[in-house]
């Protein structure tokens, strides 16, 4: 994508998970999401974001440097965030009415939300939250590709915000700074602490060590890349 300029990206903040109950702890070990649940806050650098979009090509889903290119992938999704990507695929038909949304709460739950809590395709968070100290939790559990998921979403993600009029990118952008960090160490805020797992860990909180990080501006990044060498 072409520079647009003084056109900066809004990035959509991960919000620390409520604590879940420990009824659910074998439960997330079983589905291989617990290593991924211990990753903290790893706070977003919104001008390197930036820099790094100008430079993804959305029709060969890599980014584009003086010296060469690369892409994010499910090796680093394996190692960074500690996800199957060997498993059955995330598929399904999108539940877009709420009489679908019904449905398939009540065979996943045995209880389905009101109307007024979901909307289109979407259940709010706090019915969720309401509903997670009462679950009874199925004994059939099936492992799926959820880093294939994510990844797919992160593509999804950094195409989608090609468009001109797209002011704001979400997706997994703790996948997508790590990798970075990890790929061009020269521009990540603090050296990565090797003996934390998952990767994405290492930069955990990274803002209370180098704090003037955070301000840290586009041009500044943009020039870093641009003066990349073999």
């Amino acid at each position: 994508m072409e520079a647009e300029g003084s056109r900066i990206l809004q990035c959509d903040h991960y919000i620390l998970l409520d604590s879940y109950n420990q009824i659910v702890k074998g439960y997330l070990r079983e589905t291989d999401f617990y290593y991924v649940f211990q990753i903290g806050i790893v706070q977003y650098q919104s001008a390197l974001v930036n820099a790094l979009i100008e430079r993804w090509h959305h029709k060969t889903h890599m980014f584009h440097f003086s010296v060469g290119e690369y892409a994010v992938m499910l090796e680093d999704v394996a190692i960074i965030l500690d996800l199957p990507t060997n498993d059955l695929p995330v598929t399904g038909l999108t539940l877009n009415n709420y009489e679908a949304l019904e449905a398939e709460c009540l065979d996943q739950f045995g209880v389905a939300p009101r109307k007024t809590e979901c909307r289109g395709s979407f259940i709010k968070l706090t019915w969720f939250r309401g509903l997670k100290d009462h679950l009874v939790l199925a004994d059939d559990i099936h492992i799926q590709s959820w880093g294939s998921t994510c990844l797919a979403h992160l593509y999804r993600a950094l195409c989608r915000v090609t468009r001109v009029n797209c002011k704001e990118i979400d997706g997994l952008l703790t996948l997508l700074l790590t990798r970075a960090w990890i790929r061009l160490p020269f521009l990540a805020p603090i050296p990565g602490n090797l003996r934390l797992f998952p990767i994405a860990n290492r930069w955990r909180n990274w803002e209370h060590a180098d704090h003037p990080y955070r301000f840290r501006s586009l041009v500044h990044f943009r020039r870093a890349l641009d003066n990349l060498q073999e």
